[in-house]
């Protein structure tokens, strides 16, 4: 009988909440590991099976649209790859404006639009890993929540626009991951990973709203971490 599991591509596979979500979700899908070429890459596309590596540069429109070309039905995309750095408003200059902006939304709009027709093939589903600034946002992450706000906007009006495509947003709170590291490290506090979630918990919140059943729209997925 032809293998008829779904397609997935995960932007940001390589290591983290990607890798997390890509071991969540092999069971049931074909996965499209997206991320720049790494060991880390290609170790999990060996792990996993029917994983391959989709090495793509997602600042790079060229080389997306080129990549994106043989995609002809794509069940799921979950935009998971993403930047974040702290200052205030007078501390952050427009090249980290520009950053912040090119990775954490206009990729994701440009990959989206590039891959609409696959998604639509399949009646698909996407997938948008936001933040909890994405919904509140704090001093110090300026540039940062207003790119996860902007991704709120993305998501409602790509949800109003493509009705047969199911689109869900999740809003974590701090993931124990090696960003999560660093930007406590830019706060000058110490870190307590048992403050935060894990990228397991996400995924698997990331893994129900994806095999949800049938007729069943998971839109906004909130979590939090637990004192």
């Amino acid at each position: 009988m032809p293998d008829t599991r779904p397609t997935g591509l995960i932007t940001g596979a390589s290591r983290g909440l990607g890798a997390a979500i890509a071991r969540a979700l092999a069971p049931t899908h074909d996965l499209l590991l997206g991320g720049r070429p790494s060991i880390e890459l290609d170790t999990l596309a060996t792990e996993l099976d029917g994983a391959s590596t989709w090495p793509v540069e997602l600042t790079d429109l060229d080389e997306m649209a080129e990549a994106t070309e043989s995609i002809g039905r794509l069940d799921l995309l979950v935009h998971n790859a993403g930047v974040a750095s702290i200052g205030t408003i007078e501390e952050t200059p427009p090249e980290e404006w520009r950053r912040m902006l090119e990775v954490n939304l206009i990729s994701v709009a440009e990959l989206t639009r590039l891959t609409l027709p696959a998604l639509r093939a399949a009646r698909g589903h996407v997938v948008l890993i936001n933040s909890g600034q994405g919904k509140r946002a704090s001093p110090g992450w300026s540039a940062y929540a207003a790119s996860k706000f902007g991704l709120t906007a993305f998501a409602e009006v790509l949800r109003a626009e493509e009705p047969t495509l199911r689109v869900t947003s999740i809003f974590p709170g701090r993931i124990d991951t090696d960003m999560q590291q660093d930007l406590t490290a830019m706060q000058g506090r110490e870190y307590d990973a048992s403050r935060n979630l894990s990228a397991e918990a996400v995924a698997a919140a990331v893994a129900h709203a994806v095999t949800a059943a049938p007729g069943t729209d998971i839109q906004d997925v909130v979590i939090r971490p637990r004192d």
